[in-house]
């Protein structure tokens, strides 16, 4: 909104007028705003959550420090929206469609959220709202997504940008050609391709950092039109979908899950950024993609608000985010990945959010695989989520180690650094082909 009204009164000449068409100023703004809203209202909303004596429920897991956290308000996730939402509408171009697009993801998965949390302490019901339930309103994200991209005329890539003189300037910030560059531009030769409605996203380790869903399509001419953008839809859904249930099973601990997406938003942003610069682009040899530079804006929001937040959920936590926030959280990351294509780098990005689904699975399926065949059930870790693992001794498990308990605070901090090693990986695989 303070970003539209500035827009509206450039015909006047009001003093640092000019800093809202800088992407870096705005991004600085919403991050600031977003931690402060975050800090200041979460203060009333937990103060008001505790009134409602609305606490978690926890079950005995003989976990280290797990009956203190018995009666910690949940929905905290509240907040995170609230500082998001707000911070976004302030600073972000509300006519920008990458922008209208996370708003909804923001709302849409706040609602499955809040649903769910709302069923579980009001209603006294452990297992809140159905999983089909929770897949099925997920499922309608991915394809409302998934539609939009493939067929809003503004969600558009440019593939390949060439200066041929290299003393044409352009903004780093604005995304736009610096004005005074102006009669460079017009003895300069431009070799551009126009924007195209593309299939194409960015993978590592390959020449142009290129993969084309039409690749996997078994048909050609007008069938394989179709196929293309029906695998690409099918692949929006499921990266929506696992990203959103990948950051519910990473809750459990003090932080872990608020101080591994807050890195996670970081490299996002960046990422944004870059590809919504025409230079940066380019040397990157990354798609040039108009417009994604408002998303790395409402990623400078959405990061302040889980700072502000990770005040009062860092150890010992006053409050957890329950689904409300787990959801929301998973659902930007994975959104915000596919609006950038960037969705098949998630894998190293949030390797945390992988590992941590994978162990589940991998857990349940050895259990169920052992009792069939032994007449008893055995693990692979000592419990699951992955982090638990580290929590719990006494238990036989092929991977015993560590043998002791590691405190919950320690286990955080190492799993911070890990993110922050896979954070700086990604990055680096730009670089590499």
């Amino acid at each position: 909104m303070i970003y539209h009204l500035f827009e509206a009164l450039k015909g006047y000449d009001i003093p640092g007028q000019g800093l809202m068409h800088y992407l870096s100023f705005r991004a600085m703004l919403a991050s600031i705003t977003a931690m402060l809203i975050a800090f200041f209202a979460g203060k009333r909303i937990i103060h008001w959550l505790q009134r409602k004596q609305i606490g978690e429920t926890i079950r005995d897991l003989g976990l280290e420090g797990q009956m203190q956290k018995k009666g910690t308000p949940t929905m905290g996730g509240v907040i995170i929206i609230l500082a998001v939402v707000i911070s976004a509408l302030l600073f972000c171009n509300l006519t920008n469609i990458y922008v209208l697009l996370l708003l909804l993801t923001t709302l849409w998965c706040g609602a499955i959220g809040f649903t769910d949390d709302y069923i579980k302490v009001f209603k006294h019901n452990k297992e809140g709202m159905s999983e089909k339930g929770k897949l099925g309103l997920q499922l309608i994200l991915g394809l409302a997504i998934g539609l939009t991209v493939c067929f809003n005329p503004d969600i558009v890539v440019r593939e390949k940008v060439k200066v041929s003189d290299p003393t044409v300037y352009v903004s780093q910030d604005s995304n736009e050609l610096d004005v005074n560059s102006e009669r460079l531009i017009e003895n300069s030769t431009w070799q551009n391709q126009d924007v195209i409605k593309s299939t194409k996203t960015t993978i590592p380790f390959v020449k142009n950092h290129e993969f084309d869903y039409k690749w996997l399509s078994p048909f050609k001419g007008k069938w394989g039109w179709y196929c293309k953008w029906a695998i690409y839809v099918v692949m929006i859904v499921l990266v929506v979908m696992a990203c959103s249930n990948g950051t519910n099973l990473t809750v459990g601990m003090d932080g872990l899950a608020v101080g591994t997406s807050a890195i996670v938003g970081v490299v996002i942003g960046i990422l944004a950024w870059l590809s919504g610069n025409l230079l940066n682009s380019n040397y990157l040899n990354i798609m040039y993609i108009p417009g994604t530079g408002e998303v790395a804006i409402f990623m400078s929001a959405f990061v302040g608000a889980l700072i502000g937040f990770l005040w009062y959920n860092s150890f010992p936590a006053q409050v957890f985010m329950g689904d409300t926030g787990s959801l929301t959280i998973g659902g930007i990351i994975g959104v915000s990945a596919i609006l950038i294509r960037k969705e098949l780098l998630l894998p190293i990005l949030c390797g945390i959010f992988l590992v941590e689904s994978l162990s589940v699975l991998m857990q349940r399926f050895y259990f169920k695989y052992t009792r069939k065949k032994y007449g008893e059930g055995r693990r692979i870790f000592k419990m699951t989520p992955l982090h638990h693992h580290f929590q719990k001794e006494g238990i036989p498990a092929l991977i015993s180690k560590p043998e002791r308990a590691i405190p919950e605070a320690k286990i955080v901090t190492r799993f911070w650094i890990i993110g922050l090693i896979l954070a700086v990986s990604t990055l680096a695989l730009l670089k590499i082909r």
